[in-house]
């Protein structure tokens, strides 16, 4: 039985130091935006991971999803492999063999909160893009990469610190782009 830590902050600037978890085994993290379940290699690594008997250990419940469709499966899978899984901020753990009904109550009730919350700021984000635009200072949209030059220059020998600095992205944009 192991006890695996996963920690997911937003953006880079943040730090994942702020969720500590406590004394794990082994811990998966990622700096990821809110994205689905689906869009996060490191979550998904962990799920594959698990095995019945595992507990898994999440800062905070907006951590793991900001979708309660999202936080249902995920907890749902986990449960399915006799995985157990505890939110320290909320101090609640979900397993297979508990059938609390009042925690699934809780799990729901803020999950709809971290949705809630997460469309609160999407609307402010676009209010905010809306400004900038009428004000002809909104740059827009993410940068596009040359994947093409990325491989190129591995090819040449380049280190991916190197790639990144001439190209201009970070080392983690080659590094997705390389294990694609």
């Amino acid at each position: 039985m192991a006890i695996i830590g996963y920690r997911r902050v937003s953006t880079i600037d943040q730090n994942l130091d702020r969720q500590d978890l406590g004394q794990v085994d082994k811990t998966f993290e990622e700096k990821l935006s809110g994205k689905s379940a689906a869009d996060r290699p490191a979550l998904q690594e962990m799920i594959q991971y698990v095995r019945d008997g595992d507990s898994i250990i999440v800062y905070s419940i907006d951590r793991l999803a900001r979708d309660l469709r999202d936080l249902q499966d995920v907890i749902q899978t986990l449960n399915d492999k006799g995985v157990a899984i505890t939110f320290l901020s909320e101090r609640l753990t979900f397993s297979s063999d508990a059938e609390d009904a009042f925690a699934k109550l809780q799990l729901q009730m803020m999950g709809a909160f971290a949705e809630f919350e997460r469309n609160i700021i999407r609307k402010r984000q676009a209010e905010g893009i809306a400004k900038a635009k009428a004000k002809g200072i909104y740059k827009g949209g993410r940068k596009v990469i040359n994947r093409d030059k990325v491989h190129q220059l591995k090819g040449e020998g380049l280190s991916t610190y190197k790639i990144a600095e001439a190209m201009g992205i970070s080392r983690m944009s080659v590094h997705r782009i390389l294990n694609q």
